[in-house]
């Protein structure tokens, strides 16, 4: 079995199994507490803290997994990053109380208290900006340290950035972007044993990607029309034109598009007198 390790509970838990079932596997557990579901197949998925993924990778445990960036570069575990998956963006970042005058990390004074749940990349990034801290390890709830004298700034993970703002605090500076990913120990693709599997998983992943925010559309248009058509439908590599059965006059011409360009595609292909117009999701899309 390949043994997959997905996040337990929090903001990627509900990402990582809408993608899986998505691109095909199916979880079969025994109750809503299982530690592990069968995927079908060969795969098997493995419940256990976003955290702690990369070192089950690492050590053997599970073959891939999907957890976020940030907590990868935590780890300071190696491994490969196999695919990007887009959800769960965020960012780390350093922030301060709001009535702190203008903050540059650079003039901070040695031995400024940092509260934080990743101290290994926050050692990092002070350490490379040439200011010297002192680290306050915190297991969460970062957000109150600076405001019970715990610490004087902070290093979290921010989104839309309404927690800092709730708790009075500000965003500084970006220490890194963060999303979802894919990892497994490095080599994996080329194992003997699963690599073949994985390059499918990761290829089947890719796909379902690709989809995301393209939309299928079809219409049946004048044949004397089709240079502006071309135009409005450049698709991947062109639109695709079906002859349409007893009529000379008109073609069918299909093409995938973004999603962002429906509607004003739908307008222009109306004042070109396209009929029957339809658009569809795309479940995949493979190269």
């Amino acid at each position: 079995m390949i043994r997959i390790a997905l996040p337990n509970k929090g903001r990627l838990a509900d990402g990582a199994t809408e993608l899986l079932e998505r691109a095909g596997l199916e979880f079969e557990a025994r109750g809503e507490r299982a530690l592990q579901a069968s995927l079908g197949g060969e795969f098997q998925a493995l419940f256990v803290r976003a955290r702690d993924i990369p070192e089950f990778i690492a050590d053997g445990a599970a073959d891939v997994g999907i957890t976020g960036g940030d907590l990868v570069v935590e780890s300071g575990r190696e491994l490969d990053t196999l695919l990007e998956l887009g959800f769960g963006r965020c960012r780390l970042a350093v922030a301060a109380r709001e009535e702190t005058a203008g903050t540059d990390i650079r003039q901070l004074p040695a031995g400024t208290r940092v509260a934080t749940s990743f101290p290994r990349i926050t050692a990092d990034f002070f350490a490379r900006s040439g200011v010297e801290v002192d680290i306050v390890p915190v297991s969460g709830a970062a957000e109150i340290a600076p405001h019970l004298g715990v610490a004087d700034i902070i290093v979290d993970l921010v989104s839309t950035g309404s927690t800092l703002k709730v708790n009075g605090l500000r965003e500084v500076e970006t220490v890194l972007e963060s999303c979802a990913v894919l990892v497994g120990r490095p080599g994996a693709l080329d194992d003997p044993t699963h690599g073949r599997s994985l390059k499918q998983l990761v290829a089947a992943l890719e796909s379902v990607l690709r989809a995301k925010n393209k939309r299928y559309l079809m219409a049946n248009v004048r044949r004397d029309t089709l240079p502006q058509i071309k135009r409005v439908l450049p698709g991947l590599t062109g639109p695709t034109i079906v002859d349409v059965m007893n009529d000379s006059e008109h073609v069918a011409a299909h093409a995938v598009v973004d999603a962002r360009d429906v509607y004003r595609i739908i307008a222009e292909l109306k004042e070109l007198g396209a009929e029957g117009i339809l658009v569809t999701k795309i479940e995949r899309l493979m190269p």
